[in-house]
């Protein structure tokens, strides 16, 4: 904006991500943030940004989001702690990089990914409905997808202390407070199961959770069944420990994703489940540039609300 604020901000009015980076940066003398041109989506606002620039802990490479993803993964490479990030739909120019400067090294850097999916920027230009398809099948790779501002903070400290793996986390425009601390061990990477209940699951992730939560809410009190509720946290791969366990006491699984259907996570899933007698049914966004949507209206169109996942359900219970 003219006065400097920023015109788009990851988690609202939230400091959550620059209150985790502020903190950063004052334990690690080793640690440094890099941007791409848009220093506010991290809260390294006109006022503030000055400072750690003159120690050395902040750099914005300008409009070269390849050169961010480069450098972050030199500095990685030789010891210290890179964190860089940029709203999701610049960072498509990265793929390069990304996968081979990045993760082919399997360098340890940390890449916040702001504003990503239906609830993000929504003109065709800016749309990023393809993150999961885009970060989650690289080599290397762990993406992360926080469902809570509690699990983002764990899930932050984790990435910028392991020196195993490059880690991706999923930053959404608005952050949603559980009011719990979170202390997951996020190097052992497990599914949440949030409800347990039987005969369907839903798989909810990060911003889902909440429709999946009122979904099994209102199955319970209708219905008079407690459906189960999990939250996936990483989307590099599948817990299949209890994929395997939920075959046990469940005929349905339903997966929902903010962002778009194909080759998105839901389906890694409903491959697993192939050959066996389990049902999945996917919901994510229909494959199409998206432009000047409304999010909730767009995900219904999906069939991605509580009237619509209510009655799935009850036809199929």
């Amino acid at each position: 904006m003219e006065d400097g604020s920023p015109r788009f901000t990851s988690g609202s009015n939230d400091t959550t991500v620059f209150d985790s980076i502020k903190t950063l940066l004052g334990n690690n003398e080793k640690a440094i943030v890099l941007n791409a041109g848009t220093p506010m989506g991290l809260g390294f606002t006109q006022d503030v940004r000055q400072e750690y620039v003159d120690r050395g802990q902040f750099i914005d490479v300008g409009i070269a989001e390849e050169n961010m993803v480069a450098m972050s993964s030199g500095i990685a490479k030789n010891g210290g702690t890179a964190v860089f990030g940029t709203y999701a739909p610049f960072l498509q120019r990265t793929y390069d990089q990304l996968s081979h400067d990045l993760c082919l090294n399997d360098n340890p850097a940390v890449m916040l990914v702001l504003s990503p999916g239906v609830y993000g920027m929504n003109s065709n230009t800016h749309i990023a409905l393809c993150d999961i398809q885009m970060f989650a099948h690289i080599p290397n790779l762990i993406y992360l997808a926080p469902a809570t501002k509690e699990e983002y903070e764990q899930m932050f400290k984790y990435a910028t202390t392991q020196k195993d793996h490059p880690v991706g986390i999923r930053i959404p425009a608005s952050f949603v407070s559980s009011g719990i601390k979170d202390e997951t061990d996020y190097s052992v990477l497990k599914n949440k199961v949030e409800i347990q209940g039987e005969k369907f699951a839903i798989f909810a992730v990060g911003c889902m959770l909440a429709l999946a939560k009122k979904v099994a809410e209102k199955i319970k009190e209708e219905i008079g069944i407690q459906i189960t509720v999990i939250n996936p946290r990483f989307l590099t791969g599948l817990d299949i420990e209890l994929l395997e366990k939920l075959k046990k006491n469940h005929a349905h699984i339903l997966t929902l994703e903010d962002g778009e259907l194909v080759s998105g996570y839901g389906q890694n899933i409903a491959s697993y489940y192939g050959y066996s007698d389990i049902k999945v049914k996917n919901y994510g966004i229909s494959k199409a540039f998206h432009t000047d949507y409304d999010p909730i209206e767009l995900l219904a169109q999906n069939g991605m609300s509580v009237e619509n996942l209510f009655q799935y359900i009850q036809e199929n219970i």
